[in-house]
């Protein structure tokens, strides 16, 4: 037990020298201000620190392809060492988020070929990221999508919003997470539910279920993603990114371990320049100036 909580004890310092570092990178221009062909980029919010991603592949309803995953994984490359991006937001169209994996591409795969490349592997980029991510999801959020939308840290959904692991009518199961983050959201009964029907749930019952943080109207979403976004970018960003490794690693360990980690990343907080800040200003009754040290 000594052992495993050094071991969190390593980790936590080691999340918050990354985030110093991360912090202190210069803004360059990076491949946001490409031109991509299935996602596209902006800048949002008063302070243009929330980029917003959106998956553009309209005649296949944004169905995830190899293309676009991995421009979407160059894109985070770029806005995880950009110091000015506090959030980022990835959404989709009104009619879908994503309906899923591009079937037509994945069909001629074989079990060799999956193996041997590692099929999927690199579609986890967005859980990896260690900004906040937000998904906001209208339309169809289907297989892959789903899986997606469940890889970012929080789901606001548009009131039409549609979710679903339908693989099994297909011959397979989801491969990028579906049997395993949505059982641990929703539970082991409704995750067998929609896993073993391919049933879809509604914008309101993933909400009721835990799935989605919020439904708002579908012309609003992306507004209100905007919003959460910028509140989030309000804080200290170091402190941000060492809460969601903290939170991430409930689903990982014991609640003994997380919160042996918790404690020690909250401790690695009074190392900081921003903790001190703070607090200072909270007693001195005054807003506070994060410099995210």
């Amino acid at each position: 037990m000594a052992n495993i909580a050094k071991i969190f004890t390593n980790r936590a310092q080691y999340m918050l020298q990354v985030a110093v570092k991360q912090s202190q990178i210069v803004p360059r221009f990076y491949s946001a201000a490409a031109n991509f062909e299935f996602i596209k980029t902006e800048l949002a919010g008063a302070n243009k620190n929330v980029a917003v991603i959106t998956l553009n592949r309209p005649k296949a309803l944004n169905a995830l392809c190899n293309g676009l995953m991995k421009e979407l994984s160059s894109v985070l490359d770029d806005y995880e060492k950009d110091k000015n991006v506090a959030a980022i937001i990835i959404t989709g169209s009104e009619k879908a988020f994503a309906a899923g994996a591009d079937i037509k591409e994945m069909q001629p795969n074989t079990y060799p070929h999956c193996i041997l490349s590692n099929f999927l592997n690199d579609w986890t980029r967005v859980a990896k990221c260690q900004k906040p991510i937000i998904a906001a999801v209208n339309g169809y959020a289907l297989g892959g999508g789903c899986e997606l939308a469940m890889m970012c840290d929080i789901i606001y959904a548009g009131d039409k919003a549609k979710f679903g692991q339908p693989e099994i009518a297909l011959g397979t199961i989801p491969g990028a997470g579906g049997t395993q983050r949505l059982t641990r959201v929703v539970g082991k009964s409704k995750a067998m539910e929609m896993c073993l029907t391919g049933n879809m749930i509604s914008a309101e019952e993933a909400e009721k279920m835990g799935l989605v943080s919020k439904v708002v109207p579908a012309d609003k979403l992306v507004s209100e993603a905007i919003k959460l976004g910028e509140k989030i970018g309000s804080h200290s960003n170091l402190i941000v990114q060492l809460c969601k490794e903290s939170v991430n690693t409930a689903y990982e360990t014991t609640l003994q371990e997380g919160l042996k980690f918790e404690r020690r990343t909250f401790h690695a907080t009074f190392s900081t320049d921003d903790r001190k800040e703070g607090m200072t200003a909270f007693v001195e009754k005054r807003p506070a100036k994060f410099s995210n040290n």
